[in-house]
């Protein structure tokens, strides 16, 4: 059995800086991956089917349309093969929360049925297939920080970020992305890049110099994101809280994965019961190296 880790997707900072003709926005901002996250498990079999199991399973459809069936098909399509797998999905994350899961799982899939079918497909058609089921597919398939541009399909790796731990916050309502852009006015903003850092707090320095572009139009559609974003503020330790891409997801930046670890439960202790929170730090290694956390 092939066991692929879906790591968490946090925009530690996201500016929108221009659109489009086709309505698409253009984005910049540092991209930097959790090690909460969904699982993907994968094993031979006659045809191809998906489960989905976990804290998050209800209401998710393991149909055609879901993201791991859709990677799997065009996959299959692409190596002009028809091998069959039985997929299992841990689902872990809140679904439409701003972190990328649904684009986790594809890029996992992408990962572990190319191991399980013994396919190796050239960097470059790998990269087009995965940007083909989503615009942010193509970065989680590494799972490496990077900063973004474009549509997020322009990516500059980064070097390791230094170390640091993470809370992830969610305040239990799915929030479309479409909404919240739809939601969003003003003028745009200018890229804010910065060289990374050596220490959690210099990050935390440096990023609070940016902002999430987005974070107003989400409020606007879940209020509940702004107190979570205080309660993540006021957390001890807790270096910069911030939301992650279109929300309603929030994470806290701490200059340790033992700090982050304390915090977590007064946090849940001050939170109303049936918002999630997780601890833990980056994404360490390749994908296909770390098995994911769960909360």
């Amino acid at each position: 059995m092939i066991v692929e880790p879906a790591p968490a997707k946090l925009n530690l900072s996201l500016q929108i800086v221009g659109r489009r003709t086709d309505g698409y926005h253009l984005l910049d901002g540092l991209v930097a991956f959790a090690d909460i996250g969904d699982v993907l498990m994968a094993e031979a079999a006659e045809t191809t089917h998906l489960a989905i199991e976990g804290p998050f399973a209800t209401g998710l459809s393991a149909g055609p349309d879901n993201l791991v069936q859709r990677a799997a098909a065009t996959l299959t399509a692409a190596a002009a093969a028809a091998p069959g797998a039985a997929l299992r999905l841990v689902k872990n994350l809140p679904v439409a929360s701003g972190i990328g899961g649904g684009s986790a799982d594809a890029a996992a899939a992408l990962r572990a049925l190319q191991r399980l079918w013994g396919i190796d497909l050239p960097a470059n058609h790998l990269h087009a297939i995965a940007a083909s089921l989503g615009a942010d597919v193509p970065m989680c398939l590494s799972s490496e920080p990077c900063w973004i541009a474009g549509i997020g399909d322009i990516l500059a790796p980064l070097p390791d970020l230094p170390e640091a731990g993470l809370i992830l916050a969610n305040p239990g309502v799915p929030l479309a992305t479409p909404a919240v852009f739809k939601l969003r006015s003003g003028s745009f903003s200018v890229p804010k890049r910065f060289d990374i850092p050596a220490t959690a707090a210099a990050l935390a320095h440096s990023l609070a110099a940016t902002d999430n572009d987005l974070t107003e139009a989400a409020e606007a559609c879940v209020p509940e994101i702004a107190a979570l974003r205080r309660h993540l503020a006021g957390l001890p330790g807790a270096l910069l809280a911030r939301m992650s891409g279109s929300g309603a997801t929030c994470f806290a930046l701490f200059a340790s994965r033992a700090a982050a670890e304390a915090a977590l439960s007064p946090l849940k202790a001050a939170i109303p019961a049936g918002w999630w929170a997780a601890a833990g730090g980056w994404h360490k290694g390749s994908a296909s190296a770390v098995v994911a956390r769960h909360p």
